[in-house]
């Protein structure tokens, strides 16, 4: 008998505890649910990160969730910039100077990095970048 992939229903967004959320597309409801205040809107801008092809559309969400009070929420959308970096190659000016705020070491600072022609990226993510860089470049040189 052949293996038959299971049906899976859509997955509801449920809000109140954050499950579904990381399936949202639609720009409009990570809108509304920033102006209702939602406690688990960061997941929903993860989400648009991994799902909406226009990265556009995406990063000022993504700036939003980034100037957010809420340390998870902060957490979640520098997350989000790690997704667009890698899948969209981009990054704008407004989520760079939000993400210099942020603890270095990041998801979205490795990403960027490694994503994003080195040409768009500001001083202090190279200064934070180019010491482990060469460091890494000398032991494998040293190595082989």
């Amino acid at each position: 008998m052949p293996y038959e992939t299971p049906k899976t229903q859509p997955t509801v967004a449920d809000w109140e505890h954050g499950t579904g959320l990381i399936g949202v597309r639609d720009p409009a409801t990570v809108d509304a649910a920033f102006e209702r205040g939602e406690r688990h809107v960061g997941i929903a801008v993860i989400g648009l990160a991994l799902h909406h092809p226009d990265p556009q559309t995406i990063l000022p969400r993504v700036a939003q969730a980034l100037r957010a009070t809420d340390r998870a929420q902060q957490h979640q959308g520098t997350v989000a910039l790690a997704h667009v970096a890698r899948l969209h190659r981009t990054v704008d000016r407004e989520c760079l100077a939000l993400l210099r705020t942020q603890p270095r070491g990041n998801e979205a600072d490795d990403d960027l990095w490694s994503f994003v022609p080195r040409r768009q990226l500001p001083w202090w993510l190279w200064c934070h970048q180019l010491p482990g860089q060469a460091k890494w470049y000398l032991l494998e040189r040293w190595r082989h």
